[in-house]
């Protein structure tokens, strides 16, 4: 069973993301609304980087087949655990101090710099990079627009979203 989730998991996307949207009047008060949309958005653009398993072929052939990649079961904890479930935290940050907000942007911008800067170095499209740089790229500069935040939250933000992308890209790097 747990196969078939980790198979299938992507074709959730496009209607969570909808019935997050039609929710935001009644569940979002006080999560400013870029920042609530990074969560629906971010499903968007999981449904381009991973139907049909196109994300994984890219890295993987992107690897020497001496790399491990990553697996179905890598890309479901990446994209529900480490991003649904992160997005869910920030949620719940920002009903503590709204400056939190900031990691939504940090964890769009860094995924949509990579994306292009990927498209550049390897001059060809990568799964992912239209809704990273027509979706992610401007929803980035509103929630930093309308999340004002000290530099120390800044700092911890895009420190934990390196981290979190430096570890993915650790677990690929690995010997198979």
């Amino acid at each position: 069973m747990l196969n078939r989730i980790f198979q299938y998991w992507v074709y959730a996307t496009l209607p969570a993301a909808l019935l997050l949207i039609g929710l935001y009047p009644f569940i979002g008060a006080g999560i400013a609304l870029p920042v609530y949309l990074a969560l629906p958005i971010y499903m968007a653009h999981q449904f381009e980087e991973h139907d049909a398993d196109r994300f994984a072929a890219f890295l993987n052939e992107l690897l020497t087949p001496r790399r491990r990649g990553l697996t179905a079961a890598d890309i479901w904890v990446v994209n529900v655990v480490f991003v649904w479930f992160a997005l869910l935290a920030v949620f719940y940050l920002t009903r503590l101090d709204p400056a939190w907000g900031v990691l939504a942007g940090y964890l769009v911008a860094v995924n949509a710099l990579l994306h292009v800067v990927w498209a550049v170095r390897l001059r060809r499209y990568n799964p992912g990079l239209w809704s990273a740089a027509v979706l992610f790229l401007p929803l980035a500069t509103w929630i930093f627009a309308a999340t004002p935040a000290p530099i120390l939250i800044h700092l911890v933000a895009m420190l934990v979203v390196i981290v979190l992308h430096a570890a993915i890209a650790y677990r690929a790097s690995q010997p198979a």
